[in-house]
């Protein structure tokens, strides 16, 4: 398959997820990005188009923690600590966006931590 037909696909799959969620200001979005070396996650406001809270395994603290960003241990600590973010600016609820990727791994362990931390999907 060729790369820009396996682009075409991964666009249609993650446009299909993303058609179906909404973040609200009582109910933001959790979005998750993973590349091969990171994962990466924001929770947004898309009625304002706003950044409540983010964390990355490129962050400091977390790159402390972590040898690499790429791994499980690093999707747990971010979605750990981006429940922690959402907490402290008084989120409590939000919807999940895994962006096209299968609930599974690194996406999967983010999301149990990050309910671990106290976020209710």
């Amino acid at each position: 398959m060729a790369n820009t037909q396996r682009n075409i696909l991964w666009k249609k799959r993650q446009m299909r997820v993303r058609r179906k969620i909404f973040g609200t200001p009582e109910r933001p979005r959790l979005a998750v990005y993973r590349s091969s070396k990171h994962i990466y996650a924001q929770v947004v406001d898309d009625t304002r188009g706003a950044v409540i809270a983010s964390a990355s395994s490129l962050s400091a603290d977390v790159r402390a923690e972590v040898k690499k960003g790429g791994t499980l241990g690093a999707a747990q600590r971010i979605g750990g600590k981006i429940a922690e973010a959402a907490k402290a600016k008084g989120v409590g609820r939000v919807v999940f966006d895994r962006r096209g990727y299968r609930y599974h791994g690194r996406v999967q362990a983010l999301a149990d931590a990050a309910r671990k931390g106290g976020l209710q999907f």
